[in-house]
């Protein structure tokens, strides 16, 4: 019998973590539903993202273990999707083990262990920093580097 995967996020930054998450999901059921959260309940959480809803919603299901892509639009409605789309496996980060337990009533609960190394936070601070640096400090690296090059030609 053919089983249905479904996962929740924000899918911000698109990176190799959320891959990995994805492909495993389509080692667990013949057809992975990926709920991307829009716009609006991301500000709801407080979350801001860099790339609009319909950009990550389309990213995401052009990969190719996704069959479906749904908006999140509220906390509440992974009852009704997993009624609605008949899910026998719910799956999620490990960074939210113990939050959807209540969901086994309908369907197993699965909790992933998240890719070392990588997060959307780590990257989003990254590229803060990045950012941060003065043009006058990044003109100063660029011209050692340039020196370094030449002594080493």
């Amino acid at each position: 019998m053919a089983k249905t995967v479904i996962t929740y996020g924000t899918f911000d930054m698109f990176h190799i973590g959320h891959l990995k998450l994805l492909r495993r999901l389509s080692e667990m059921g013949d057809r992975v539903i990926v709920a991307v959260s829009t716009d609006e309940f991301n500000e709801l959480k407080g979350k801001k993202t860099l790339i609009p809803y319909d950009q990550r919603a389309a990213i995401v299901g052009a990969i190719d273990c996704v069959d479906l892509v749904i908006p999140e639009e509220s906390w509440e409605q992974k009852v009704t999707d997993i009624q609605k789309y008949d899910v026998d496996i719910f799956a999620i980060g490990n960074d939210w083990k113990g939050e959807f337990d209540f969901l086994e009533k309908l369907c197993e609960v699965v909790y992933l262990p998240r890719t070392k190394n990588i997060s959307t936070t780590d990257l989003k601070k990254s590229l803060t920093r990045f950012l941060s640096i003065s043009q006058n400090d990044l003109k100063q690296a660029f011209d050692v580097l340039e020196l370094l090059r030449r002594d080493l030609s």
